[in-house]
């Protein structure tokens, strides 16, 4: 299944700052990524993330989840306007929020997100918190394609650092942010080019089976 072609239209999902967001912007603006943000969504009408792609002229789209009583038809409906847009890529850069199998069928192998660790270890949240409670010595991210299944996609790219004697969460939150952009830029821009792929369950670069995710540091 191919994902985007060179020039591709992406919309991006965001609950928070936006730095990922932010991050994905500068590249398609400097031609690292040769796509377009065409829409920015949002789950969360305040969230800052919203103003910076007002402020680079990026139209945006947000709705409200929080108390919602049936989440299916919020989900198909929420992505329903993201599809308005036409994109050919969606990246989830820190959309908190598991949106329902069906609404996401239609876009497997052409959503991506972004998670802080190192998966399959750690889905879900608080993930530097679990990291040092467990005593790893290795914290990272992970860029995978979004399935049904929470945080379970198949993983394609991967940053990794060490985990420091005086880390907090906060810390190691602080310290892998950087890296969690570079990842992102260089993933989505493999996407974009069409060296990474989905065929059914498998992930191929540049046609051939990616045995272990790639290292992007």
């Amino acid at each position: 299944m191919n994902i985007a072609q060179p020039g591709g239209r992406i919309a991006i999902l965001a609950s928070g700052r936006g730095s990922n967001a932010q991050a994905l912007i500068e590249a398609c603006r400097s031609g690292r990524i040769n796509g377009t943000v065409v829409l920015l969504g949002s789950n969360r009408p305040t969230a800052p993330v919203l103003d910076r792609a007002r402020t680079a002229g990026i139209a945006t789209w947000a709705e409200d989840s929080r108390g919602i009583a049936d989440r299916r038809a919020w989900d198909l409906a929420f992505l329903q306007h993201i599809a308005a847009a036409d994109p050919e890529l969606i990246v989830l850069a820190g959309f908190m929020r598991r949106l329902d199998a069906e609404a996401i069928a239609p876009w497997y192998g052409r959503m991506i997100n972004i998670h802080p660790s190192l998966l399959p270890a750690y889905p879900g949240l608080d993930t530097h918190r679990r990291v040092l409670e467990a005593g790893d010595r290795v914290h990272g991210a992970s860029v995978h394609f979004v399935s049904a299944e929470l945080d379970a996609g198949p993983v394609f790219a991967q940053c990794r650092m060490p985990v420091r004697d005086d880390d907090t969460a906060e810390s190691l939150a602080t310290r892998l942010l950087p890296r969690e952009h570079r990842l992102l830029v260089a993933s989505v821009a493999h996407c974009i080019h069409g060296d990474i792929r989905l065929n059914g369950s498998s992930v191929l670069f540049r046609d051939r089976p990616l045995t272990t995710p790639l290292s992007i540091d």
